[in-house]
Protein backbone atom coordinates (compact mmCIF):
# COMPACT_ATOMS: atom_id res chain seq x y z
CA UNK A 1 0.00 0.00 0.00
CA UNK A 2 3.42 2.69 0.94
CA UNK A 3 4.39 2.30 -2.77
CA UNK A 4 0.74 3.00 -4.43
CA UNK A 5 0.30 6.04 -1.70
CA UNK A 6 3.71 7.17 -3.09
CA UNK A 7 2.96 6.13 -7.00
CA UNK A 8 0.07 8.52 -6.55
CA UNK A 9 1.80 11.44 -4.56
CA UNK A 10 4.16 11.92 -7.01
CA UNK A 11 2.17 11.21 -9.92
CA UNK A 12 -0.70 13.60 -8.42
CA UNK A 13 1.18 16.19 -8.39
CA UNK A 14 2.62 15.98 -11.66
CA UNK A 15 -0.75 15.83 -13.15
CA UNK A 16 -1.92 18.92 -11.00
CA UNK A 17 1.00 20.74 -12.49
CA UNK A 18 0.38 19.77 -15.98
CA UNK A 19 -3.27 20.79 -15.99
CA UNK A 20 -2.78 24.00 -14.61
CA UNK A 21 -0.28 24.65 -17.08
CA UNK A 22 -2.49 24.17 -19.69
CA UNK A 23 -5.07 26.36 -17.82
CA UNK A 24 -7.16 23.90 -16.39
CA UNK A 25 -8.32 22.93 -12.86
CA UNK A 26 -5.80 20.09 -11.79
CA UNK A 27 -8.31 18.26 -10.01
CA UNK A 28 -9.40 16.73 -13.42
CA UNK A 29 -5.50 15.35 -13.89
CA UNK A 30 -5.98 13.72 -10.56
CA UNK A 31 -9.19 12.40 -11.53
CA UNK A 32 -8.00 11.08 -15.07
CA UNK A 33 -5.11 9.36 -13.18
CA UNK A 34 -7.17 7.60 -10.86
CA UNK A 35 -9.22 6.32 -13.76
CA UNK A 36 -6.13 5.27 -15.20
CA UNK A 37 -4.94 3.82 -12.61
CA UNK A 38 -7.72 2.27 -11.12
CA UNK A 39 -8.98 -1.12 -11.15
CA UNK A 40 -11.27 -0.81 -14.61
CA UNK A 41 -8.39 0.37 -16.63
CA UNK A 42 -4.53 -0.33 -16.18
CA UNK A 43 -5.16 -1.99 -12.62
CA UNK A 44 -1.95 -0.57 -11.19
CA UNK A 45 -2.72 0.28 -7.69
CA UNK A 46 -2.22 -2.35 -4.92
CA UNK A 47 -5.52 -3.78 -3.67
CA UNK A 48 -5.25 -3.07 -0.09
CA UNK A 49 -4.83 0.41 -1.14
CA UNK A 50 -8.16 0.41 -2.43
CA UNK A 51 -9.40 -1.55 0.75
CA UNK A 52 -8.89 1.25 2.90
CA UNK A 53 -10.30 4.00 -0.24
CA UNK A 54 -13.38 4.83 1.40
CA UNK A 55 -11.50 5.96 4.78
CA UNK A 56 -9.23 8.01 2.89
CA UNK A 57 -11.60 10.01 1.10
CA UNK A 58 -13.52 10.36 4.23
CA UNK A 59 -11.08 11.69 5.80
CA UNK A 60 -10.27 13.84 2.83
CA UNK A 61 -14.07 15.17 2.63
CA UNK A 62 -13.63 16.08 6.38
CA UNK A 63 -10.65 18.27 5.69
CA UNK A 64 -12.60 19.97 2.94
CA UNK A 65 -15.58 20.41 4.74
CA UNK A 66 -13.14 22.17 8.11
CA UNK A 67 -11.87 24.68 5.49
CA UNK A 68 -14.98 25.39 4.30
CA UNK A 69 -16.48 25.97 8.01
CA UNK A 70 -13.54 28.06 8.61
CA UNK A 71 -14.29 30.32 5.66
CA UNK A 72 -18.21 30.47 6.60
CA UNK A 73 -18.21 33.84 8.52
CA UNK A 74 -21.59 34.65 10.48
CA UNK A 75 -21.54 38.35 8.33
CA UNK A 76 -20.93 36.52 4.67
CA UNK A 77 -23.85 33.98 5.62
CA UNK A 78 -26.22 36.81 6.57
CA UNK A 79 -26.02 38.43 3.05
CA UNK A 80 -26.86 35.18 1.84
CA UNK A 81 -29.30 33.35 4.44
CA UNK A 82 -32.14 33.07 2.20
CA UNK A 83 -31.07 32.26 -1.22
CA UNK A 84 -28.70 29.45 0.36
CA UNK A 85 -31.67 27.92 1.81
CA UNK A 86 -33.60 28.02 -1.31
CA UNK A 87 -30.74 26.89 -3.68
CA UNK A 88 -30.01 23.67 -0.75
CA UNK A 89 -33.11 22.70 -1.91
CA UNK A 90 -34.91 23.74 -5.14
CA UNK A 91 -32.12 22.75 -7.12
CA UNK A 92 -31.86 19.46 -6.39
CA UNK A 93 -35.23 18.52 -5.92
CA UNK A 94 -35.70 19.42 -9.38
CA UNK A 95 -33.01 17.69 -11.08
CA UNK A 96 -34.05 14.44 -8.98
CA UNK A 97 -37.29 15.01 -9.95
CA UNK A 98 -37.00 15.56 -13.88
CA UNK A 99 -34.75 12.24 -14.00
CA UNK A 100 -37.09 10.53 -12.11
CA UNK A 101 -39.95 11.55 -14.59
CA UNK A 102 -37.90 10.91 -17.73
CA UNK A 103 -35.66 8.02 -16.86
CA UNK A 104 -38.27 5.69 -18.50
CA UNK A 105 -37.99 7.42 -21.81
CA UNK A 106 -34.54 7.55 -21.55
CA UNK A 107 -33.39 3.76 -20.12
CA UNK A 108 -34.80 0.61 -19.30
CA UNK A 109 -35.97 2.09 -15.99
CA UNK A 110 -38.80 2.56 -13.96
CA UNK A 111 -40.12 5.38 -12.87
CA UNK A 112 -39.17 4.94 -9.25
CA UNK A 113 -35.92 3.29 -10.62
CA UNK A 114 -35.59 6.88 -12.29
CA UNK A 115 -36.13 8.36 -8.87
CA UNK A 116 -33.31 6.76 -6.89
CA UNK A 117 -31.01 7.41 -9.58
CA UNK A 118 -32.31 10.85 -9.56
CA UNK A 119 -31.33 11.82 -6.52
CA UNK A 120 -27.79 9.93 -6.15
CA UNK A 121 -27.26 12.16 -9.28
CA UNK A 122 -28.77 15.17 -7.47
CA UNK A 123 -25.73 15.69 -4.98
CA UNK A 124 -23.40 18.11 -5.99
CA UNK A 125 -19.91 17.57 -5.28
CA UNK A 126 -18.25 19.56 -2.10
CA UNK A 127 -14.97 18.18 -3.38
CA UNK A 128 -14.90 19.88 -6.33
CA UNK A 129 -16.53 22.75 -5.54
CA UNK A 130 -15.34 24.19 -1.67
CA UNK A 131 -11.85 24.38 -2.71
CA UNK A 132 -12.80 26.32 -5.70
CA UNK A 133 -14.81 28.55 -3.66
CA UNK A 134 -12.10 29.08 -1.38
CA UNK A 135 -9.96 30.22 -4.31
CA UNK A 136 -12.19 32.68 -4.67
CA UNK A 137 -12.78 33.47 -1.19
CA UNK A 138 -8.91 33.53 -0.49
CA UNK A 139 -8.95 36.10 -3.56
CA UNK A 140 -11.94 38.06 -2.49
CA UNK A 141 -13.75 37.68 -5.59
CA UNK A 142 -17.41 37.80 -5.42
CA UNK A 143 -17.05 38.50 -1.67
CA UNK A 144 -18.68 41.78 -1.26
CA UNK A 145 -22.19 39.74 -2.25
CA UNK A 146 -20.64 36.94 -0.11
CA UNK A 147 -21.20 34.11 -3.73
CA UNK A 148 -18.56 31.81 -2.57
CA UNK A 149 -20.22 31.09 1.10
CA UNK A 150 -23.20 30.84 -0.45
CA UNK A 151 -22.44 28.10 -2.73
CA UNK A 152 -20.34 26.17 0.01
CA UNK A 153 -22.99 26.26 2.84
CA UNK A 154 -25.65 25.40 0.19
CA UNK A 155 -24.13 22.78 -1.29
CA UNK A 156 -23.18 21.03 1.93
CA UNK A 157 -27.15 21.07 2.85
CA UNK A 158 -27.75 19.53 -0.69
CA UNK A 159 -26.33 16.51 -0.31
CA UNK A 160 -27.82 15.89 3.24
CA UNK A 161 -31.38 16.34 1.51
CA UNK A 162 -30.38 14.65 -1.63
CA UNK A 163 -29.08 11.46 0.55
CA UNK A 164 -32.17 11.31 2.34
CA UNK A 165 -34.81 11.37 -0.28
CA UNK A 166 -32.75 8.50 -2.15
CA UNK A 167 -33.13 6.54 1.43
CA UNK A 168 -36.69 6.99 0.94
CA UNK A 169 -37.13 6.34 -2.67
CA UNK A 170 -34.97 3.38 -1.67
CA UNK A 171 -37.23 1.82 1.28
CA UNK A 172 -39.71 2.23 -1.07
CA UNK A 173 -38.13 -0.24 -3.77
CA UNK A 174 -36.89 -2.71 -1.42
CA UNK A 175 -40.14 -2.78 0.62
CA UNK A 176 -39.43 -1.00 3.96
CA UNK A 177 -41.68 1.44 2.87
CA UNK A 178 -43.54 1.50 6.47
CA UNK A 179 -40.03 3.77 7.64
CA UNK A 180 -40.12 5.70 4.53
CA UNK A 181 -42.17 8.55 6.30
CA UNK A 182 -39.77 8.73 9.51
CA UNK A 183 -36.94 9.03 6.96
CA UNK A 184 -38.84 12.35 5.73
CA UNK A 185 -39.49 13.45 9.42
CA UNK A 186 -35.17 12.54 9.85
CA UNK A 187 -34.13 15.50 7.42
CA UNK A 188 -34.59 18.72 9.50
CA UNK A 189 -33.75 16.55 12.63
CA UNK A 190 -30.49 15.57 11.17
CA UNK A 191 -29.67 18.84 10.00
CA UNK A 192 -29.98 20.87 13.01
CA UNK A 193 -28.63 17.86 15.60
CA UNK A 194 -25.58 17.93 13.22
CA UNK A 195 -25.19 22.01 13.57
CA UNK A 196 -26.32 21.94 17.25
CA UNK A 197 -23.76 19.11 17.95
CA UNK A 198 -20.96 20.89 15.44
CA UNK A 199 -21.35 24.53 17.49
CA UNK A 200 -21.06 22.76 21.13
CA UNK A 201 -17.74 20.77 19.90
CA UNK A 202 -16.35 23.91 18.31
CA UNK A 203 -16.80 25.78 21.82
CA UNK A 204 -15.92 22.68 24.02
CA UNK A 205 -12.51 23.27 21.71
CA UNK A 206 -11.79 26.33 22.69
CA UNK A 207 -12.31 26.41 26.25
CA UNK A 208 -10.07 23.57 26.06
CA UNK A 209 -7.70 25.96 23.89
CA UNK A 210 -7.93 28.88 25.84
CA UNK A 211 -7.13 26.47 28.96
CA UNK A 212 -4.15 24.91 27.48
CA UNK A 213 -3.03 27.05 24.71
CA UNK A 214 -1.69 24.67 22.30
CA UNK A 215 0.69 25.26 19.05
CA UNK A 216 -1.95 25.69 15.92
CA UNK A 217 -0.54 22.28 14.27
CA UNK A 218 -1.66 20.51 17.52
CA UNK A 219 -5.18 22.41 17.43
CA UNK A 220 -5.26 21.69 13.77
CA UNK A 221 -4.73 17.83 14.53
CA UNK A 222 -7.24 18.02 17.76
CA UNK A 223 -10.09 19.08 15.00
CA UNK A 224 -9.73 16.87 12.55
CA UNK A 225 -9.47 13.85 14.90
CA UNK A 226 -12.24 15.47 16.49
CA UNK A 227 -14.04 15.71 13.14
CA UNK A 228 -13.27 12.04 12.72
CA UNK A 229 -14.81 10.82 15.68
CA UNK A 230 -17.99 12.73 14.30
CA UNK A 231 -18.34 10.92 11.72
CA UNK A 232 -17.87 7.51 13.78
CA UNK A 233 -20.79 8.82 15.78
CA UNK A 234 -23.42 8.78 12.83
CA UNK A 235 -22.63 5.45 12.22
CA UNK A 236 -23.10 4.33 15.72
CA UNK A 237 -26.14 6.68 15.47
CA UNK A 238 -27.28 5.17 12.58
CA UNK A 239 -30.95 3.64 13.47
CA UNK A 240 -31.53 5.72 16.57
CA UNK A 241 -30.88 9.36 16.14
CA UNK A 242 -30.70 11.44 13.03
CA UNK A 243 -27.38 13.12 12.92
CA UNK A 244 -25.55 14.91 9.93
CA UNK A 245 -22.16 14.64 10.96
CA UNK A 246 -20.54 16.40 7.88
CA UNK A 247 -22.48 19.43 8.78
CA UNK A 248 -21.31 19.15 12.49
CA UNK A 249 -18.01 19.23 11.42
CA UNK A 250 -18.82 22.66 9.33
CA UNK A 251 -20.24 24.20 12.53
CA UNK A 252 -17.17 23.75 14.42
CA UNK A 253 -14.95 25.45 11.85
CA UNK A 254 -17.77 28.13 11.84
CA UNK A 255 -18.08 28.93 15.62
CA UNK A 256 -13.87 28.91 16.26
CA UNK A 257 -14.27 31.65 13.29
CA UNK A 258 -16.77 33.53 14.91
CA UNK A 259 -15.18 33.73 18.46
CA UNK A 260 -11.64 33.10 17.70
CA UNK A 261 -10.89 34.86 14.13
CA UNK A 262 -7.08 34.61 14.19
CA UNK A 263 -6.68 31.08 16.22
CA UNK A 264 -9.63 30.18 12.51
CA UNK A 265 -7.36 31.77 10.64
CA UNK A 266 -3.77 29.77 11.80
CA UNK A 267 -6.01 26.53 11.81
CA UNK A 268 -7.53 26.92 8.33
CA UNK A 269 -3.84 27.66 7.10
CA UNK A 270 -2.62 23.87 8.18
CA UNK A 271 -5.48 22.24 6.47
CA UNK A 272 -4.39 24.14 3.64
CA UNK A 273 -1.40 22.80 3.81
CA UNK A 274 -2.90 18.96 4.76
CA UNK A 275 -5.16 19.42 1.83
CA UNK A 276 -2.59 19.01 -0.24
CA UNK A 277 -1.71 15.52 0.03
CA UNK A 278 -5.66 14.88 1.04
CA UNK A 279 -6.85 16.67 -2.17
CA UNK A 280 -4.35 14.13 -4.22
CA UNK A 281 -5.95 11.03 -2.26
CA UNK A 282 -9.75 11.74 -2.70
CA UNK A 283 -9.32 12.61 -6.24
CA UNK A 284 -7.35 9.90 -7.26
CA UNK A 285 -9.42 7.32 -4.87
CA UNK A 286 -12.84 8.92 -7.01
CA UNK A 287 -11.65 8.29 -10.55
CA UNK A 288 -10.45 4.95 -9.26
CA UNK A 289 -14.23 4.25 -8.68
CA UNK A 290 -14.92 5.18 -12.10
CA UNK A 291 -15.87 1.97 -14.49
CA UNK A 292 -15.14 3.57 -17.97
CA UNK A 293 -16.91 0.53 -19.59
CA UNK A 294 -19.79 0.46 -17.58
CA UNK A 295 -20.62 4.40 -18.54
CA UNK A 296 -19.88 3.63 -21.90
CA UNK A 297 -22.39 0.83 -22.30
CA UNK A 298 -25.42 3.20 -21.29
CA UNK A 299 -24.50 5.40 -24.35
CA UNK A 300 -25.76 9.05 -25.48
CA UNK A 301 -29.34 8.22 -23.78
CA UNK A 302 -27.48 8.28 -19.78
CA UNK A 303 -25.77 11.20 -20.98
CA UNK A 304 -28.75 12.69 -22.26
CA UNK A 305 -30.46 12.27 -19.30
CA UNK A 306 -27.80 13.96 -17.17
CA UNK A 307 -27.93 16.74 -19.36
CA UNK A 308 -31.73 17.33 -19.13
CA UNK A 309 -31.25 16.73 -14.86
CA UNK A 310 -28.33 19.48 -15.33
CA UNK A 311 -31.10 21.78 -17.05
CA UNK A 312 -33.18 21.14 -14.41
CA UNK A 313 -30.62 22.23 -11.64
CA UNK A 314 -29.91 25.43 -13.40
CA UNK A 315 -33.59 26.27 -14.04
CA UNK A 316 -33.79 25.80 -10.03
CA UNK A 317 -30.85 28.07 -9.32
CA UNK A 318 -32.30 30.70 -11.34
CA UNK A 319 -35.41 30.25 -9.61
CA UNK A 320 -33.43 30.30 -6.28
CA UNK A 321 -32.11 33.75 -7.24
CA UNK A 322 -34.78 35.85 -8.19
CA UNK A 323 -34.95 38.18 -5.33
CA UNK A 324 -31.04 38.56 -4.67
CA UNK A 325 -28.74 41.09 -5.21
CA UNK A 326 -26.65 38.84 -7.99
CA UNK A 327 -25.81 40.12 -11.59
CA UNK A 328 -26.66 38.12 -14.79
CA UNK A 329 -22.61 36.81 -14.35
CA UNK A 330 -23.16 36.03 -11.00
CA UNK A 331 -26.20 33.88 -11.42
CA UNK A 332 -24.50 31.98 -14.19
CA UNK A 333 -21.83 31.66 -11.87
CA UNK A 334 -23.90 29.79 -9.29
CA UNK A 335 -25.84 27.89 -12.11
CA UNK A 336 -22.15 26.33 -13.16
CA UNK A 337 -21.00 25.86 -9.39
CA UNK A 338 -24.02 23.33 -9.04
CA UNK A 339 -23.02 21.27 -12.07
CA UNK A 340 -20.26 18.79 -10.64
CA UNK A 341 -20.84 15.68 -9.33
CA UNK A 342 -18.42 13.26 -7.81
CA UNK A 343 -18.10 11.76 -4.15
CA UNK A 344 -21.24 11.19 -3.32
CA UNK A 345 -22.18 9.79 -6.41
CA UNK A 346 -18.41 7.13 -6.06
CA UNK A 347 -19.97 6.25 -2.46
CA UNK A 348 -23.85 5.58 -2.79
CA UNK A 349 -24.13 4.76 -6.80
CA UNK A 350 -23.55 1.13 -5.87
CA UNK A 351 -26.02 1.31 -3.24
CA UNK A 352 -28.92 0.27 -5.31
CA UNK A 353 -27.03 -2.79 -7.05
CA UNK A 354 -26.28 -4.03 -3.73
CA UNK A 355 -29.96 -4.25 -2.48
CA UNK A 356 -31.48 -5.89 -5.19
CA UNK A 357 -28.76 -8.39 -5.28
CA UNK A 358 -29.44 -8.82 -1.21
CA UNK A 359 -33.27 -8.78 -2.03
CA UNK A 360 -32.50 -11.30 -4.90
CA UNK A 361 -34.41 -9.20 -7.27
CA UNK A 362 -33.31 -8.67 -11.20
CA UNK A 363 -30.05 -6.59 -10.72
CA UNK A 364 -30.61 -4.87 -14.45
CA UNK A 365 -31.47 -1.73 -13.03
CA UNK A 366 -29.09 -1.60 -10.19
CA UNK A 367 -26.11 -2.16 -13.47
CA UNK A 368 -28.10 0.64 -15.49
CA UNK A 369 -28.00 3.37 -11.92
CA UNK A 370 -24.58 2.69 -11.32
CA UNK A 371 -23.00 2.85 -14.74
CA UNK A 372 -25.20 6.53 -15.31
CA UNK A 373 -23.41 7.58 -11.69
CA UNK A 374 -20.37 6.51 -13.49
CA UNK A 375 -20.97 8.53 -16.23
CA UNK A 376 -22.84 11.74 -14.06
CA UNK A 377 -18.69 12.10 -12.36
CA UNK A 378 -16.90 11.56 -15.68
CA UNK A 379 -19.21 14.36 -17.94
CA UNK A 380 -20.07 16.48 -14.79
CA UNK A 381 -16.90 16.77 -12.74
CA UNK A 382 -14.59 18.13 -15.52
CA UNK A 383 -17.02 20.08 -17.41
CA UNK A 384 -18.33 21.77 -13.80
CA UNK A 385 -15.10 22.33 -12.42
CA UNK A 386 -13.37 24.18 -15.64
CA UNK A 387 -16.75 26.36 -16.21
CA UNK A 388 -16.64 27.45 -12.48
CA UNK A 389 -12.95 28.97 -12.90
CA UNK A 390 -13.83 30.28 -16.32
CA UNK A 391 -17.20 31.82 -15.16
CA UNK A 392 -15.29 32.94 -12.05
CA UNK A 393 -12.38 34.47 -13.34
CA UNK A 394 -15.47 36.98 -16.16
CA UNK A 395 -18.23 37.14 -13.87
CA UNK A 396 -17.02 37.82 -10.13
CA UNK A 397 -15.95 41.28 -9.51
CA UNK A 398 -13.15 41.58 -6.98
CA UNK A 399 -13.14 43.69 -3.72
CA UNK A 400 -11.26 47.05 -4.09
CA UNK A 401 -8.44 47.68 -1.57
CA UNK A 402 -10.66 50.29 0.25
CA UNK A 403 -13.12 47.97 0.30
CA UNK A 404 -10.86 44.90 1.73
CA UNK A 405 -9.53 47.20 4.08
CA UNK A 406 -13.15 48.03 5.63
CA UNK A 407 -14.01 44.13 5.22
CA UNK A 408 -10.88 43.38 7.52
CA UNK A 409 -10.98 46.16 9.97
CA UNK A 410 -14.45 47.43 10.24
CA UNK A 411 -13.45 51.16 9.41
CA UNK A 412 -12.99 53.26 6.34
CA UNK A 413 -9.38 53.68 5.46
CA UNK A 414 -8.45 57.81 6.12
CA UNK A 415 -8.35 59.81 2.95
CA UNK A 416 -6.39 62.65 2.55
CA UNK A 417 -7.81 66.39 2.07
CA UNK A 418 -6.30 69.65 1.24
Amino acid sequence: MAFSIAEMILLGLLADWMFRKLRMPGLLGMLFLGVLFGPYVLNLMEPAFLEVSADLRMIALIIILLRAGFELSREALSKVGRQALLLSFIPGVLEGSTIALLGPYFLPLTHLESAMLGFIIAAVSPAVVVPMMIGFIKRRMGTKKGIPTMVMAAASLDDVIAIVIFSVFLGFYTGTSESVWLKVVEVPVSILTGIGVGLLIGWLLLKLFDRFNPRATKRTLIVVGISIVLVHTQQVLEGILPFAALLAVMATGFIILEKRETMAHEISSKLGKIWVFASIMLFTLVGAQVDVTLAWNTGLSGLGLIACGLVARSVGVMVSLIKSPLTLSERLFTVVSYWPKATVQAAIGVVPLMAMKAGGMDTAPGHVILAVAVMSIIFTAPLGAVAIKWVGERGLEPESEKEEMVAVSGLEPPTSGL
